[in-house]
């Protein structure tokens, strides 16, 4: 019983304009959410998106390989009813943002962050008009109360889809400042996710990789670029 798994009743999967949005029909039948809420999705291209996604399914539906579906259903379903409770959330990552804890060594790991670090945080402070300070080790440190007044005012700016992205980047990057430059298109999520993983990536180096920690951070990667893909998706016609 474990490998039960729904299996494919349809044949084609094809967008559909409705309801001011556009939504995916499984042979006439519109798909909705797992909480059986229409899959109303603000974009056309999000919608091929999902749409492609249904049609690539083979005997059994897997939805591992559907993440523009599951973002779609986590936006409708879970970020829309409590949209302020995940802005948030997320907001709250400024008071903490991985880019602002820095090693006290050794000198290499202190010279990478703060190369790879420091124009992150000037550029948090110049575009986002959100300076954080930064200190050594783990103890918390109190940031400006109006930085992060202001990172909370632009998390809040995302509608429910972005938002659903925007929170895939946040809490697998722990930095809600590379978070902003990727939804910004100042990075790439290619780009972001080596500069989230520092130190990860030099214990690496220094003691060697093991598999099944790869296998989980290259997962965590594809999913970091997935958010990026939906917030993209979220904005085109």
């Amino acid at each position: 019983m474990n490998d039960w798994a729904p299996k494919r009743f349809w044949t084609e999967a094809n967008v559909v304009e409705r309801g001011g949005g556009f939504s995916v029909d499984l042979d006439g039948r519109a798909v909705k959410t797992p909480y059986k809420q229409p899959l109303l999705l603000p974009t056309r291209a999000m919608a091929q998106a999902v749409a492609a996604e249904w049609q690539a399914q083979t005997d059994k539906i897997d939805p591992t390989t559907m993440p523009a579906t599951r973002a779609a259903n986590s936006a409708i379903d879970k970020v829309a009813p409590q949209h302020a409770d995940v802005v948030a959330l997320l907001a709250a990552y400024g008071e903490n943002d991985l880019l602002c804890y820095r090693a006290a060594a050794p000198d290499s790991l202190v010279a990478l962050q703060k190369d790879a670090w420091d124009p992150w945080l000037a550029w948090s402070a110049q575009a986002l008009d959100a300076p954080l300070h930064v200190t050594t080790g783990i103890m918390p440190i109190t940031q400006p109360p109006e930085s992060i007044a202001r990172l909370h005012a632009r998390v809040a700016q995302f509608d429910n889809f972005a938002l659903t992205g925007f929170h895939d980047l946040v809490q697998l990057s722990g930095s809600l400042v590379l978070a902003f430059a990727v939804s910004m298109g100042k990075l790439t999520p290619q780009e972001a996710w080596p500069l989230s993983r520092i130190d990860e990536d030099f214990q690496i180096s220094q003691w060697g990789d093991d598999e099944e920690a790869a296998e989980v951070a290259a997962i965590k990667r594809q999913a970091f670029i997935d958010g990026a893909t939906f917030i993209e998706m979220s904005r085109l016609a």
